[in-house]
């Protein structure tokens, strides 16, 4: 399906999910979703690029890097079967943005309120580090989404240094202009506005076990930045 076909979330999910566009990528999920992770194996794996999640009328935006390669990569839903999704939806939970904090299977009855959670790379990359040439390339499905949600948006939270500017490229290519600029860090907070519509972009530490096993980012912090996403949005 060529992008100028597409004319609603519903059909660039299907796009994003029949995507071959990076070589290397294909081939990593895949034999990802054939080798398996021991505690798996007895799984089909999804194996394919992991479309965004949520509400199609989003007041939140949640930006990650990239599908786990044994979360996301497994069960076809974004942040979904591995510990990161559990930080995550959990913190949504709390702040209203979730009807459940667990997030194990797409069929776990899992639904987000007001909010909508994609990766800035929509293939599980090796380690974790998609290529330049990789991420330029996915970027043409977040302009996409981005146009079908922007005039519902409010607030953006990038999780990591990753979604944070790209994040902020995707504002400027749709017009937006800064108002207030901050450097990425836990808790940042930039605003751009355009025209009448103006957009807040939150920072925070992404619920990688690397940042939360070390303490890098705690419960508390995380559960911080969605209680002040959710403040903005009810303001």
């Amino acid at each position: 399906m060529v992008a100028s076909s597409i004319k609603n979330l519903s059909q660039l999910e299907e796009a994003i999910c029949n995507c071959k566009k990076c070589p290397r990528l294909v081939k990593w999920i895949r034999d990802i979703a054939e080798e398996k992770r021991k505690s798996y194996e007895n799984e089909t794996y999804w194996g394919k690029p992991v479309p965004g999640f949520g509400s199609k009328k989003p007041k939140l935006l949640v930006v990650g890097l990239a599908p786990g390669a044994h979360g996301a990569n497994r069960t076809g839903r974004i942040f979904t079967g591995d510990r990161s999704g559990e930080w995550l939806f959990r913190a949504m939970h709390k702040a209203g943005f979730a009807n459940q904090a667990q997030s194990i299977n797409k069929k776990d009855g899992l639904k987000l309120t007001q909010a909508r959670v994609i990766t800035a790379v929509r293939c599980a990359p090796p380690d974790n580090k998609p290529t330049i040439k990789e991420r330029d390339t996915c970027n043409k499905w977040m302009d996409l989404e981005w146009k079908f949600i922007e005039k519902h948006l409010k607030v953006v939270i990038a999780l990591g240094s990753f979604a944070w500017k790209a994040a902020i490229d995707i504002l400027l290519e749709q017009g937006f202009e800064v108002k207030i600029k901050e450097k990425f860090s836990h808790g940042a907070k930039s605003i751009y506005r355009k025209q009448k519509h103006e957009i807040t972009l939150l920072g925070s530490y992404h619920p990688s076990q690397q940042n939360t096993f070390t303490g890098r980012l705690t419960e508390v912090m995380l559960d911080q930045v969605f209680g002040t996403a959710s403040k903005l949005i009810k303001t």
